[in-house]
């Protein structure tokens, strides 16, 4: 391949790695922006994708599959919020036993109901999200540099790729220019002022973290029956922390979560692509340093170049109304 037709390619891995990241960022966008830290996302992510992974082998349903997924996160997210939000038991501790619960509980399942060493079984391609071709992609196919790109980068993604990217600026639709994201902003900086006002902390918090589960179940099920055929063993990989830390570096927004979703993404191409090849003056490079470089980068990135990233004031804070 010449330059440009690597580039592409690498563009193509950039987007299709992104998107778990975009789903999961947006799912931590909105439970922190109420006021409720969440480092479960990793957990939700797994227990989705096995969720989906299961029910779309059983029915050969994609769609069937999703909707397990979804459901499955939901309820993770409601154990989250009954922990942190009606118990006012510590948020990070509640979310890192949902991490270990998903983590222990998938591998279990599995092997005891397909006996694949914790995996399921591979899915047809029907019970896939499949590759959608955008109009007038066979026309530009052969037209120089926008024809590739149109063809590799922008056409040939399942539903769930152009959905994560829709979901963006609905999000940021829905946190500022809507009576719900106005409450919902408004409980992660003053819960106090929130509730003299008449207005429910719990339940605004409780609508926070369904939509993150929401959003979690499209992540997981994304891993699971569009980027691959089968749910693996901790195959979330830590991208819920990546997604942690680019939600961290886009200072809670969601136009600049995109971004920087998209350049650990970016990270996480170029190191897939550089496996196995020779680096000029240096010679074949060991596989693991590949593999480690997105997460070094990030926390080199998170370290010195993203300036001051200021939270909600109540993040973290279990609410107690006064009397």
């Amino acid at each position: 391949m010449d330059g440009f037709d690597i580039f592409v390619s690498i563009l193509g891995s950039t987007i299709r790695l992104s998107i778990p990241l975009i789903f999961t960022a947006l799912a931590g966008l909105f439970s922190e922006r109420a006021g409720v830290f969440d480092i479960g996302l990793e957990g939700k992510m797994l227990a989705a994708a096995f969720a989906a992974a299961c029910f779309a082998h059983v029915t050969g349903s994609a769609l069937t599959g999703l909707g397990a997924g979804i459901v499955v996160s939901i309820l993770l997210s409601l154990v989250h919020g009954f922990a942190s939000i009606t118990s006012r038991g510590n948020q990070i501790v509640s979310g890192v036993a949902l991490n270990f619960v998903a983590a222990g509980l998938t591998i279990v399942l599995g092997q005891a109901w397909f006996g694949q060493g914790g995996r399921t079984p591979t899915l047809p391609l029907t019970a896939r999200f499949q590759p959608i071709a955008l109009p007038g992609v066979d026309l530009v196919r052969d037209v120089p540099v926008l024809g590739p790109l149109y063809a590799n980068v922008v056409s040939g993604h399942n539903l769930l790729t152009y959905l994560a990217f829709l979901a963006v600026p609905l999000s940021a639709w829905v946190l500022y220019r809507t009576r719900f994201g106005l409450r919902l902003r408004a409980v992660g900086e003053n819960p106090g002022a929130v509730d003299t006002a008449g207005i429910s902390v719990s339940w605004l918090r409780y609508r926070a973290v369904i939509v993150a589960g929401f959003l979690c179940g499209f992540s997981g099920t994304y891993l699971a029956i569009a980027q691959s055929a089968a749910f693996i063993s901790n195959m979330s990989a830590g991208k819920g922390y990546i997604a942690l830390a680019a939600l961290i570096f886009a200072k809670w927004r969601p136009v600049p979560v995109l971004f920087a979703c998209l350049l650990f993404g970016f990270l996480d191409a170029v190191a897939n692509f550089m496996q196995g090849k020779a680096v000029p003056g240096i010679g074949e490079v060991p596989v693991q340093i590949f593999q480690a470089l997105p997460y070094v980068l990030t926390c080199i990135l998170l370290a010195g170049f993203i300036g001051v990233a200021r939270p909600p004031k109540a993040g973290g804070v279990a609410y107690t109304k006064e009397r």
